[in-house]
């Protein structure tokens, strides 16, 4: 198998794969041909740098097309692709390539210069005199014949619980998205699809053009900061038919702009964290689309969602249920999945052996409807036991995140000498609200809402929560009551 000859080749070379917006608001539109030819080019190039099968490749670019054909590159070869988060800081780039140690990076030159010494690459210079059509270029390397099992990306965990572990996926993983592509994402031929998940993020590496293009779908990639009017403009101006983002990017569009009727849209999708169910709901409003969340790890790829046939009505919050085919139960509270029925299930951690057992417990606490939609309560390891009671920070978060007060919050166990833990919020406040007197009145508000005992007994206040690369709330740090 081989994703180039599999996917990429099969499209009419003259349709439409990205999209791309760059920094200065240029707008360009790639066709396969496009893509096909440079990534060729490019394979050519990093066979000349000494890049073999089975090497890794590491990338540190930002939402640009150069990134894609990167990735395509590395497919058509064989490489191991890993894509990076560009704003890892130089420490995190120094232990993530002790452990993958890759035989070259390609990246922008803002970036790059974080990289440990010794790392041959290749900045945005190098790939357009690779790209140049009138200067000579090496010979462009054979697509390999490759085995499902064979190593085709390397992505890390978020680090919100620990040290984040490099997950090995394998070249099944790519056209294995097909199932939650065609039954969550649910991109329509011929539709624009943006997911703004950062590279680095198992997200995008699977939704940002992997799953457009499984739904014979174009890409949208954006190079820009994030700002909710701009997000929305941008939506808007393009006509973006599927919009896929994080929780926390629609819980601040909900919170600091008017949400437009956005004509062109018919699907919004998120994954990554919880999802409020008053952010649904401010969608709906607007748009007449309720959000349909999912659900996966980084190890599984996606689980669970709200397919294209279910309705979110009365189920807000909810993480939907499992894709088809794919089996799940819950013991103990934690969902449990069966790798055999995950057509994205990982290979490996990188030096650790393969997991082989039968059921994988992902550690995630859930709760399940008559109807089979899950909830997600928390990390197991997040949970607070309080005089004896279990409490999960999810419910506590959404009611809290709820006040208009409150602009982010992640509900962390405080050490107690009576009652083991008591609830912890950590708050950002939103952009003009007072925090005198806002304790008692934020502890009054979620003792009306949930039962008594699940009330925050320790909130504080911070500029900004403490965040993984990837964007999640680093609990790891927080459950330090100094942090």
């Amino acid at each position: 198998m081989n994703f180039i000859e599999d996917v990429i080749q099969k499209f009419p070379f003259s349709q439409e794969a990205v999209v791309a917006i760059d920094a200065e608001g240029q707008r360009r539109v790639h066709h396969f041909s496009h893509l096909f030819a440079r990534s060729l080019g490019l394979s050519g190039a990093m066979l000349e740098s000494g890049v073999r099968r089975g090497d890794v490749v590491l990338t540190l670019v930002g939402h640009r097309v150069e990134w894609v054909i990167s990735m395509l590159a590395c497919f058509r070869m064989g490489a191991i692709a890993y894509p990076c988060n560009p704003q890892l800081t130089k420490q995190d780039l120094e232990e993530r390539t002790a452990r993958v140690s890759p035989a070259l990076a390609i990246g922008e030159e803002r970036y790059l210069g974080s990289l440990p010494d010794g790392i041959p690459y290749m900045d945005m210079d190098d790939l357009a005199r690779v790209f140049d059509e009138d200067l000579d270029q090496a010979m462009p390397a054979q697509s390999a014949d490759l085995s499902p099992d064979d190593p085709a990306l390397i992505v890390f965990t978020s680090g919100s619980m620990g040290m984040p572990k490099a997950v090995v996926h394998k070249q099944s993983y790519l056209t294995g998205q097909t199932l939650q592509a065609r039954n969550w994402f649910g991109a329509r031929p011929g539709e624009l699809a943006w997911c703004t998940a950062a590279p680095g993020w198992s997200k995008s590496s699977r939704n940002v053009f992997i799953a457009p293009w499984l739904c014979d779908a174009r890409a949208l990639l954006v190079d820009e900061r994030f700002d909710p009017l701009t997000r929305l403009e941008i939506a808007a101006r393009e006509g973006v038919n599927v919009l896929c983002q994080a929780p926390t990017e629609y819980r601040m569009i909900a919170n600091r702009v008017e949400i437009p009727e956005l004509p062109a849209l018919r699907r919004l999708v998120s994954a990554g964290e919880a999802m409020n169910a008053d952010v649904v709901e401010a969608f709906r409003s607007a748009t007449g689309i309720a959000i349909a969340d999912g659900y996966g790890q980084t190890e599984t790829g996606h689980v669970t969602g709200f397919c294209l046939e279910d309705d979110v009505a009365g189920r807000e919050g909810s993480m939907g249920r499992p894709l088809p085919g794919i089996e799940t139960r819950i013991e103990d509270g934690v969902l449990e999945v069966r790798p055999e029925t995950v057509p994205t299930f990982f290979s490996h951690y990188i030096g650790e052996e393969p997991f082989t057992g039968e059921w994988w417990n992902t550690g995630d606490l859930v709760e399940e409807d008559e109807d089979g939609f899950l909830y997600y309560l928390g990390r197991s390891d997040d949970l607070i036991q309080s005089s004896g009671y279990r409490i999960g920070p999810v419910e506590i978060e959404s009611v809290l995140a709820s006040h208009p007060a409150v602009a982010e919050v992640a509900v962390v166990p405080a050490p107690d000498p009576e009652r083991g833990s008591v609830v912890r919020a950590v708050i950002v406040t939103s952009e003009g609200a007072s925090r005198e007197g806002l304790v008692e009145e934020l502890q009054a508000f979620c003792r009306d809402q949930t039962a008594p005992y699940k009330y925050p007994r320790v909130i504080d206040f911070v500029d900004a929560l403490p965040k993984t690369a990837t964007g999640k709330v680093a609990r790891s740090r927080l459950k330090n009551p100094e942090a």
